[in-house]
């Protein structure tokens, strides 16, 4: 089986020409580590966790050390990972001061019996796990202290916030023995209410994973996608004999229609397929199989290199 890796760094409104290189950089950077993972015989889940743990230290994506602040100027992030082979999962929500989510998650699914920690048992696992806690201020990013301004202005002055311009970031994969796994990571959304939980940590809605499908992970606005349980519904439409594109488009064109929730996808099938489809404005992803690096931020936008 020939590996694959697919990977994403958020539905995003809009991208600022001065950072599109740094954000192109960083899908690929980590996309090529992922890959790495599996063409050395690695898992699909060591693979993803890999991959999202990249875009976590990465300050310019929505997780770990780019994360948004909520309405007191606090991080709290969200992260789940799925194991396609015995949908075995792990998940926690509203934790703090922790650098990698996505490294806490797969100890929950791997180190307890349950699926899903939250705030301060999530907190006190960490600790009993040996993962160190890092101060709030080196998670913090002077841009994200200076949107979460902006969005209280707007919010004060009643105008349209900056809502859409965020995301998540997400890894899917198959390995060389068949198996499928899916990672999500994000912050969440700026200035939102302390405690409040998206659509990343839930398994059925910001991803999931089965051997006998494929693996997606989703990204955009965390409540719609929720409403609508976009990952399982994609996977559905896959089950249902649509291509990965036509399941893609399905799901997104209904979320949009129904509740005008914008975001995006990205799937792989266990022949090796994978897609990358979003409604909003941009969403940067890159794809590594069979040697090549397939990148891009904008719709119609694509570059293939050679990967190294």
């Amino acid at each position: 089986m020939d590996p694959v890796l697919v990977v994403h760094g958020g539905g995003a409104s809009d991208i600022s020409k001065d950072r599109k290189e740094r954000v192109r950089q960083g899908v690929m950077r980590a996309a090529t580590a992922g890959y790495n993972v599996l063409r050395a015989g690695g898992s699909a889940v060591d693979a993803v966790e890999e991959a999202v743990v990249i875009l976590e230290n990465d300050p310019e994506f929505n997780a770990g050390c780019g994360s948004v602040l909520n309405e007191n100027g606090e991080i709290e992030m969200d992260a789940s990972i799925m194991d396609g082979n015995d949908l075995s999962t792990g998940a926690v929500s509203a934790v703090r001061c922790i650098a990698n989510p996505i490294k806490l998650a797969r100890l929950v699914m791997e180190k307890t019996p349950h699926c899903f920690l939250t705030d301060q048992g999530a907190a006190k696992f960490a600790a009993a796990m040996g993962i160190p806690q890092v101060p709030e201020q080196q998670l913090v990013t002077e841009r994200n202290t200076g949107r979460l301004e902006k969005e209280k202005s707007a919010k004060a002055a009643q105008k349209p916030g900056l809502q859409l311009n965020l995301g998540t970031v997400g890894a899917v994969a198959l390995d060389c023995k068949g198996n499928v796994a899916y990672a999500t990571s994000t912050g969440g959304i700026i200035n939102k209410m302390a405690g409040r939980v998206g659509d990343s940590p839930c398994v059925g809605s910001g991803g999931y994973a089965d051997n006998n499908i494929g693996a997606i992970s989703t990204t955009g606005h965390g409540e719609s996608i929720l409403k609508v349980n976009l990952a399982r519904l994609t996977l559905f439409h896959v089950e249902q004999g649509k291509t990965l594109e036509e399941a893609a488009n399905l799901s997104l064109g209904y979320m949009k229609s129904r509740l005008k929730g914008l975001g995006g996808v990205i799937l792989v099938d266990t022949t090796g397929g994978w897609t990358v489809q979003w409604t909003s404005t941009a969403m940067p992803w890159a794809a590594a199989k069979d040697g090549k690096l397939h990148a891009g931020i904008d719709v119609g936008e694509t570059t293939v290199v050679d990967l190294p």
